[in-house]
């Protein structure tokens, strides 16, 4: 019975870490309007612009994730399969904010060669939350 309770109990902390997407884009624009007082909220169509653009490197976003970014993708380099990063791909993708802020980190790196702002990840994002199956 005490490991009943134990694993319940558990599971209500694991649950109550996860988070939406929404929620960490909800932090991104938080970022934003604290960096940019002039802030007007994030754009699906620049985030969908900024994923497929090169930025004067060889990869974009979309070189690796695909485009769009509902289905497998293939790393450019290595061709390792990519899961599909949309999250209407019913993948967990976006629900785990240490995750999320790895994930930005180095492939902002990758296509940028520097740290992406909050501005530029929340428009990302909402590309890929308006990204349908």
């Amino acid at each position: 019975m005490k490991r009943v309770v134990l694993a319940a109990l558990l599971g209500a902390a694991l649950a109550a870490q996860a988070e939406t997407p929404e929620q960490i884009l909800a932090s991104y624009e938080a970022q934003a309007r604290t960096r940019a007082p002039g802030f007007a909220g994030f754009s699906a169509t620049r985030g969908q612009q900024f994923f497929s653009a090169r930025h004067g490197s060889e990869w974009s976003c979309a070189s690796c994730h695909g485009a769009p970014p509902t289905g497998q993708g293939k790393h450019a380099k290595t061709g390792k399969a990519i899961a599909a990063l949309a999250p209407a791909a019913g993948s967990e993708r976006f629900t785990d904010p240490a995750k999320t802020e790895k994930w930005f980190k180095r492939n902002c790196n990758d296509v940028l060669s520097r740290a992406c702002t909050a501005q530029e990840k929340g428009d990302v994002l909402a590309y890929l939350l308006r990204s349908a199956r």
